[in-house]
């Protein structure tokens, strides 16, 4: 079986030359071949992983109404609560079988609209969920910095051209429950359908059950699992458009349990740039071989569009 590369994210901003070089090289060829890649030594504390688990078993055993009171109106789902059945894969005809939370950007830059940068909503009863939630909100918006650094490196680009468009950036945080498969769900239905990820990138903590797959640029359905204290990586569609499709957003799935029906947790966080930042081509992307694939869009206009896509 097929697997995806492990990187040690300690070679690239605190290795030697040698191991920089190294490290860009496997992290960028990973990227190309498969839109996935596993960091190792990353640096966030496993306690925050763990605690951030525990507020999200604990927030999705709650009674529907305290959940539910947790729904923004009109926010399109980017923010707060959505229950169960609320989101389906673009070109699905079934909702996926999860709920979930998001928690959005707690430090909009003065420069954006504050309309895209909408305010974070909470349980009232339990103010333990939002500070696990910002705390692994935090760590994994640094990393995502030194990943973003990482790859305009891969692509000969200066240092920080894609940090700084996700400095501030409008990334959310996806809590999400995959309670066991009802028996009376429709046939097909599946705990997240195929699809590709809206965003930069998405960085994805260890779940607590197995599940995600990834389909090979070959065609086929790969498990991809990380070990305890390990992230996954994945490019989606913003990144896409940002690299003219020389890095594209790598089709993957959550399929039901084919052993014991238990619930998994999962907590991707989606790397996000600021609204009014352009998507387009970068530099040595477009030649006459390679002919621009997509038209200049804004982050908020491309997001608003997908989001309406998938809402079931």
């Amino acid at each position: 079986m097929r697997q995806i590369p492990v990187v040690d994210l300690r070679q690239f901003d605190g290795g030697t030359a040698a191991e920089r070089a190294a490290f860009v090289a496997r992290f960028g060829a990973a990227l190309e071949e498969f839109g996935f890649v596993t960091l190792d030594h990353h640096g966030v504390d496993p306690a925050v992983v763990a605690e951030g688990f525990t507020a999200a078993r604990r927030f999705f055993a709650r009674s529907e109404s305290v959940k539910r009171g947790c729904v923004v109106p009109g926010a399109e789902g980017n923010r707060g609560y959505v229950a169960f059945g609320g989101e389906r894969a673009v070109g699905a005809t079934l909702a996926d079988l999860k709920e979930f939370f998001h928690v959005g950007q707690p430090d909009r830059p003065e420069t954006s609209p504050a309309s895209a940068y909408l305010d974070n909503v909470w349980p009232a009863t339990d103010p333990g969920f939002r500070d696990a939630s910002l705390a692994l909100y935090a760590a994994l918006e640094t990393v995502s910095q030194r990943c973003l650094r990482a790859a305009a490196a891969y692509l000969g680009l200066d240092d920080d051209h894609f940090a700084s468009m996700a400095r501030q950036g409008n990334s959310i945080l996806r809590v999400i429950h995959y309670p066991p498969v009802p028996a009376d769900v429709p046939a097909g239905a599946v705990r997240a359908a195929a699809h590709e990820d809206i965003n930069l990138m998405t960085l994805l903590v260890e779940s607590t059950a197995g599940g995600l797959e990834l389909l090979t640029r070959e065609g086929e359905w790969i498990a991809v699992g990380a070990l305890e204290g390990q992230i996954i990586l994945d490019t989606g569609d913003m990144f896409a458009r940002c690299t003219n499709g020389r890095i594209r957003a790598t089709t993957h799935r959550v399929v039901n349990p084919t052993g014991p029906n238990v619930a998994r947790y999962s907590m991707p966080f989606f790397v996000h740039p600021r609204p009014e930042v352009l998507l387009g081509p970068v530099a040595g992307t477009v030649d006459e071989a390679h002919p621009a694939r997509f038209e200049p869009i804004t982050a908020d206009a491309f997001l608003n569009e997908r989001l309406r896509a998938i809402r079931a």
